[in-house]
């Protein structure tokens, strides 16, 4: 099912709205369905008001408590999945600022042990260089430029953290694209080389003779197994279902089997380096 921006701005007040209506069905006071879920009363007043996103486990337990049918249950289950996924466009994030989407990386980040990033058409920040960086940024408003290189070049400290494991893949149009200058897209990819041989960095490249995958792609992260996000040219989709996250690692699991690590990436990444170099 194909699922538009509009309708996850609105899935979250109609899912709110539904359980409301369910309980007041069922002739239920809050009290008596938080007792009913094992849940406090001002839980159930914030899920209902729309000022906290239920779980699915959340949400199943409140059928339960008000006893619904199956049709409901599989309705309104429905909703809760498309009410866990999040769209944030990119020009409503630019409008907010680059600097305040940089903290919230960050802060997310420092709450991850595992990462997993898919990267189909460009470096990420956490690898790039300064001059890599500056000029991915280069349409933002020029008085955020300077700030906002500065905070995504403090958040590759992340990669210092040796509790933390990170995973990127990268196909050779990311590697390769040609953001900056032949000499510095040729140290743009030395970093590459640089942090794979840290210990709790992996990095994989998947050449462009490599069949990987037969449906359309998208870059995408994972974080644990509790949140991933798609990236578009029209902005990022945030999916928190479980079921939604394990696709995407499946998936990502899946990529990894054709791609190139260790050494054998390392001599890719310097047979391309060295082509900006000549």
């Amino acid at each position: 099912m194909a699922i538009e921006p509009d309708q996850l701005d609105q899935s979250g007040l109609e899912l709110a709205a539904m359980l409301k209506h369910l309980r007041r069905q069922a002739g239920l006071s809050g009290v008596r369905l938080a007792v009913r879920c094992n849940m406090s009363q001002s839980k159930i007043s914030r899920i209902e008001g729309n000022k906290l996103r239920p779980s699915l486990v959340d949400v199943e337990q409140i059928l339960r408590g008000v006893d619904a049918p199956p049709a409901i249950v599989a309705e309104v289950m429905a909703m809760a999945r498309i009410a866990q996924t999040e769209w944030q466009d990119r020009k409503a994030l630019h409008r907010k600022g680059l600097d305040k989407k940089q903290l919230e990386l960050a802060g997310l980040e420092t709450a991850t042990t595992e990462f997993r990033y898919f990267l189909l058409s460009m470096t990420t920040g956490l690898l790039a260089t300064p001059e890599y960086i500056r000029e991915s940024i280069v349409h933002a408003p020029p008085v955020q430029q300077d700030k906002v290189v500065g905070m995504k070049l403090e958040r590759q400290a992340v990669l210092l953290d040796r509790s933390k494991r990170f995973t990127f893949l990268l196909t050779e149009q990311a590697v390769r694209y040609p953001l900056v200058s032949p000499d510095a897209m040729a140290m743009q990819i030395d970093r590459l080389t640089s942090l794979s041989l840290q210990i709790n960095i992996r990095i994989g490249v998947l050449p462009m003779g490599v069949k990987f995958s037969n449906i359309p792609l998208s870059t995408f992260s994972i974080y644990d197994d509790r949140l991933a996000t798609i990236e578009t040219d029209l902005g990022a989709v945030v999916f928190r279902n479980p079921k939604d996250v394990r696709s995407l690692i499946d998936r990502f699991t899946l990529y990894e089997t054709h791609a190139a690590f260790g050494g054998d990436a390392r001599e890719l990444l310097a047979e391309w380096a060295w082509s900006f170099r000549q």
